[in-house]
């Protein structure tokens, strides 16, 4: 490593001096005498060097790839005008010997241009000089110009910009370091090129100048010194200063496109041919419309038929082809973004990470039942996504994803069913029978089996489907295996809703707030309570099924209690009681809420049991195990009458112990609810059904 490095440094140092050693030549070109053979080689070095600097300014993605370009630019105008007092001083010194005095490349492109006639060499000298001096460089410093007043005046904004993403985490450390140090070469080189730009003006000016000199000098030192006749004088030294000055200006001419190609460029990323010709053919109706014109002008009498007609074609030709081109291109990226996506899901599949997740709703179907269950992908999907829209319209949220597949963990005529990976419930079924739902009274009068109703254990009936019309004229819905399983989720689903909202759930819940809202859970979260500890009151509500979905009045019951009570259960007590209104009103049927009480004697022995603090707050629920089995059963007995009377019904309660009788009888009763007296809202008709007593 040590070697590599030592020759990595000698290989640098020698650039650097050969480097040095070039400016010190070009700078001796300005003072020593030239012979004519060098002065061949530097000219056509300046033509090499400035077609270089364009093609690389056609090809760079963005300008600052080409950062370097003020310090070429600089160092190819030094070089032009170095040679160009080099050929001065060779013209007038031996501009008597004829038009090969400055070498041959003079001589050539004097003949090449001029056509053995200095003032056609003139003329195109003049015009090149317009060209470049009031089209291409002032073009082009205008816009350095405003490039860099723009790129300075924004640099602040930027600034602030990237210290904002990186206080918001959306980059690190070196992204941001990275951004600053592209901001201030930015910065740095439209600066330049605003400078730099005035070298190829100065350089214009310059060349008038010299040809002026090495014209009118010439000939006076022909005249004078070599006592040349003043037509001759005239002539020779007229080509010689005219090709001299298209020699030098031809590659300032180039070295300027590239200057107004690189500040143009812009904000646009790509090759420049890129960049114009896809934006130009990006509109096939343009193209088709021009070619249309030039079809128009060449069939107009007087103007050439053929040039017209040529590029018409080609106009209509590229309007034809580049949307199919196009086409294909976007085939061709989406092939490679659906291949990419495939692997990256394939990869995904076989980590070991991906084995760890757990989907968060899952019905794993047998083998046999999968055939008749899972057969309609279409309608099973359909009646997923129903089931889920029927929750968030209930309880306010979207449950997550309910993945349905065919399982051999289980059994082969069953299905389970399980959340976050566990098994909450599992079910044997008849594959090609129905069930019907019998209850309490008497079964239908065909031959079948009888079993319970898998989601509310109801008495029922396995009988085949032959049957099916006959039990229906008795009065029973049959329903097939597919709804048996569907109506069984949807009822674990309700049984387990406090699982399913998770934490990602509730901050999606909040970012769909009104402005207003948000800013109430930013005044109590977290410095008066946690957002952990707000889902927790959210669950406590979803665990007894009470809807969520009128979020925005849950917070402003949250913003009341939070100063004065932190427990999750107190404050879900306090919402309880603010959301009396709608909790009725899911619970009543036709304005009607049907309420068992909890009876005398009950609310006694439940109100002795609550030990309290100094501060009259229930610390602790301490009652006779033999009572909580005594009220179990009398209880159970008190339900049970009134269940099978088929109306909805509540069980009230007192406050304080609302909460624990609820402990109780979710046990046996999970969908029974349990208000307190607070909890029946105003101008609510209430039917009293008994009591537990």
């Amino acid at each position: 490593m040590s070697d590599i490095t030592v020759r990595d440094a000698a290989q640098g140092s020698r650039r650097d001096i050969g480097f040095a050693m070039g400016m010190v030549g070009i700078l001796a070109i300005l003072f020593l005498p030239i012979p004519p053979a060098l002065i061949d080689i530097g000219l056509a070095l300046s033509i090499a060097l400035s077609v270089l600097i364009l093609m690389v300014a056609l090809w760079i993605d963005k300008p600052l790839e080409f950062s370097a370009f003020p310090t070429v630019l600089l160092i190819a105008t030094l070089l032009r005008l170095g040679l160009g007092v080099a050929t001065t001083r060779l013209i007038l010194a031996h501009g008597s010997d004829g038009v090969s005095a400055a070498g041959h490349i003079i001589h050539g492109f004097s003949q090449l241009v001029m056509s053995g006639d200095f003032v056609i060499g003139i003329v195109v000298f003049l015009i090149l000089v317009t060209v470049n001096f009031l089209v291409i460089t002032k073009g082009a410093t205008r816009i350095a110009e405003v490039g860099a007043r723009f790129t300075l005046d924004a640099i602040p904004g930027k600034q602030m910009a990237i210290d904002a993403d990186l206080n918001a985490g959306l980059i690190d450390d070196k992204q941001a370091q990275r951004r600053r140090a592209e901001l201030e070469e930015e910065s740095a080189f439209f600066g330049s090129m605003d400078g730099a730009s005035k070298f190829v003006r100065g350089e214009a000016v310059a060349s008038l100048i010299t040809i002026a000199v090495n014209i009118f000098g010439g000939i006076i030192i022909g005249v004078t010194r070599h006592k040349m006749p003043i037509a001759d004088a005239a002539d020779i030294f007229t080509r010689l200063s005219v090709g001299d000055g298209l020699v030098s200006q031809i590659p300032a001419l180039i070295v300027s496109l590239s200057a107004g190609l690189l500040v143009s460029k812009g904000g646009t990323r790509g090759r420049a041919e890129k960049a114009v010709l896809g934006q130009l053919g990006a509109y096939p109706r343009a193209l088709f419309v021009a070619a249309g014109l030039l079809f128009a002008l060449a069939l107009v009498p007087g103007l050439p038929f053929l040039p017209f007609a040529l590029i018409g074609g080609m106009m209509a030709f590229v309007g034809w082809s580049v949307p199919r081109q196009l086409a294909r291109q976007k085939a061709e990226a989406d092939a490679r973004e659906a291949d990419a996506k495939q692997q990256a899901d394939r990869e995904a599949r076989e980590s070991v990470k991906e084995q760890l997740k757990t989907a968060e709703i899952e019905v794993c179907v047998g083998k046999q039942l999968a055939t008749q269950v899972l057969r309609t992908p279409s309608e099973l999907g359909n009646r997923l996504g129903k089931m889920r829209r029927k929750f968030a319209l209930r309880y306010g949220f979207v449950v997550p994803e309910i993945r349905m597949t065919e399982s051999l963990a289980a059994p082969a005529k069953g299905y389970q069913i399980k959340m976050h990976g566990t098994v909450l419930a599992a079910q044997e079924m008849r594959i090609g029978e129905l069930l019907v739902v019998v209850g309490d009274g008497p079964p239908p009068d065909v031959p079948g089996d009888e079993a319970r109703e898998p989601a509310f254990g109801m008495k029922a009936m396995w009988i085949p489907e032959a049957y099916a019309t006959e039990v229906k004229r008795e009065g029973f819905a049959p329903v097939d295996n597919l709804t048996v399983i569907l109506t069984h989720l949807s009822e674990a689903i309700a049984n387990n809703l406090p699982q399913l909202l998770s934490y990602k759930s509730m901050r999606s819940l909040i970012d769909r707030l009104d402005p207003e809202y948000k800013r109430l859970v930013e005044d109590i979260c977290p410095a008066q309570i946690s957002y952990s500890g707000l889902q927790a009151v959210l669950k406590l509500l979803l665990a007894e099924r009470v809807s969520i979905r009128n979020l925005h009045l849950i917070l402003e019951a949250v913003a009341e209690i939070v100063p004065h009570a932190r427990r999750s259960e107190q404050v879900a007590e306090h919402v309880r009681m603010r959301m009396a209104q709608q909790i009725c009103g899911d619970l009543a049927e036709g304005g009607v809420l049907n309420v068992l009480r909890l009876g005398s004697r009950w609310d006694l022995a439940f109100h002795q049991s609550l030990k309290r603090d100094a501060k009259g707050e229930v610390i602790e629920f301490d009652i006779d195990p033999r009572l909580v089995e005594q009220f179990g059963t009398e209880a159970a007995t008190a339900v049970r009458e009134r269940m099978k009377a088929g109306a909805p019904f509540v069980l009230v309660t007192a406050p304080d112990a609302r909460p624990y009788v609820r402990m109780i009888v979710e046990r046996m009763f999970p969908s029974l609810p349990v208000l307190s007296h607070v909890e029946i809202a105003r101008g609510v008709e209430i039917k009293a059904l008994g009591a537990i007593s």
